[in-house]
């Protein structure tokens, strides 16, 4: 072993220190019963005498994008934990960044389009249905059309605001004291609990619920109570135009039905023959003129904006209302769209040992529901849940007490 060592070192022009770190190295793989010690040894002497011979006859440039290549592909097998996902992920990373990058440059469009959208509903329900509602309606449910729709509408333009403009929350990039659990492999930052790499924000995210493109930001510890109400909001003031323009979707489609019919009739019909004779035109006329169409084209276009505020009301109502349903029952549960993924794969992962998995951040349906909303006395259910209101979540987002509790959390 020694030959070999020292005629692989007179190649390299390796001192007699170094000869002798080299030798340590190899005692010491010896002693942990590395078998591949003495090869490993001759590929990392082989290397240093390449590395001290001329240079490489190919630019800089391609060494650098082949050594790079290199070590990718070799990421794939020589690390002991590589697992499926870990390939799967590799393979697909294009695939990922083109998502990213387009989800990243579009939400301003996204953004344009819920604003752009919201609107036209307004300016339909303002324009059309209000003067319908005050010619047509009793008072006591003019007051309450026009008392509903306009906190509704508050309520909506309050927290979309809130939620596109409020920080979802980032750990701190200084050393601190607080504890975490992890550390990014990508920001190489420390994690606390129920914190997650964001791929388009291209940082961590204080609980992290999911990237939002309608809002263009993340959903995270700060804004989630805002992401939340605007849902929540937008399906109630969905399904309450759904349901009151139901009559007037269904008068307006049977009255341009009936226009086209009367389209299709001719403008004029030609008289010929007998009826020249008999004198049923006047001197000179030679077809019989229909009368005008009994409708304008401003009736026209009002139900047009009536069915299209029906149909649109009624398909993000029911789109919606299923997201916010499903992210009630997670609220519930008191876990994000990530922890549920999480959960479900340690709760498979535990009852294949025989043992049942307890989420540490679920304090029960109503407490989880009190740290959401920051409820700390009863009146906050109104001022703080029915009305506008710009408080801060519950915690810091960096600590969590876990494991539930039998009596309130916040007590009310």
């Amino acid at each position: 072993m020694w030959r070999v060592i020292e005629s692989a070192a007179k190649t390299s022009n390796m001192t007699g220190s170094q000869i002798q770190r080299w030798v340590r190295s190899y005692h010491r793989c010896r002693m942990r019963w590395c078998p591949n010690s003495v090869l490993h040894l001759l590929r990392c002497v082989r290397l240093r005498a390449c590395t001290r011979r001329g240079k490489s006859r190919l630019p800089l440039w391609i060494r650098e994008i082949w050594a790079y290549v290199s070590v990718l592909v070799q990421s794939l097998y020589f690390n002991s934990l590589t697992d499926s996902d870990v390939v799967f992920d590799s393979i697909f990373e294009p695939v990922f960044w083109t998502v990213d990058y387009v989800t990243r440059w579009f939400g301003t469009v996204f953004v344009f389009l819920v604003v752009t959208l919201t609107s036209s509903i307004v300016v339909i329900a303002y324009l059309v249905l209000l003067p319908l509602i005050l010619n047509t309606y009793s008072p006591p449910w003019i007051a309450w059309h026009v008392c509903y729709g306009h906190w509704n509408l508050i309520m909506i333009a309050f927290h979309y605001y809130k939620a596109t403009k409020t920080s979802p929350g980032y750990p701190p990039t200084e050393k601190n004291d607080s504890p975490f659990v992890a550390v990014c492999k990508k920001c190489i930052m420390p994690k606390p609990a129920r914190t997650h790499h964001c791929g388009i924000c291209n940082s961590c995210i204080l609980k992290m619920d999911h990237h939002c493109p309608w809002l263009n930001n993340c959903v995270g510890h700060f804004n989630h109570r805002y992401f939340f109400s605007f849902c929540l909001f937008m399906t109630l003031g969905c399904v309450y135009c759904s349901i009151s323009g139901r009559n007037l979707f269904l008068g307006a489609y049977n009255a341009l039905e009936r226009f086209k019919h009367l389209d299709m009739d001719k403008p004029g019909v030609p008289v010929t023959g007998m009826g020249l004779l008999i004198g049923l035109l006047p001197p000179g006329q030679t077809s019989y003129q229909t009368p005008a169409p009994p409708y304008t084209f401003k009736d026209k276009m009002i139900h047009k904006s009536i069915i299209y505020m029906w149909v649109l009301t009624s398909t993000v109502g029911v789109a919606l209302g299923a997201l916010t349903l499903w992210h009630a029952v997670l609220i519930s549960r008191g876990e994000t769209s990530i922890e549920r993924h999480i959960n479900s794969k340690e709760t498979k992962r535990m009852a294949k040992r025989g043992k049942v998995y307890r989420n540490p951040y679920n304090y029960g349906r109503l407490n989880n529901w009190k740290v959401f909303f920051g409820v700390e006395k009863k009146s906050h259910w109104v001022t703080r849940v029915l009305l506008p209101s710009g408080h801060t979540p519950h915690g810091n987002g960096l600590t969590w007490d876990v494991f539930p509790v039998k009596k309130d959390l916040i007590p009310v």
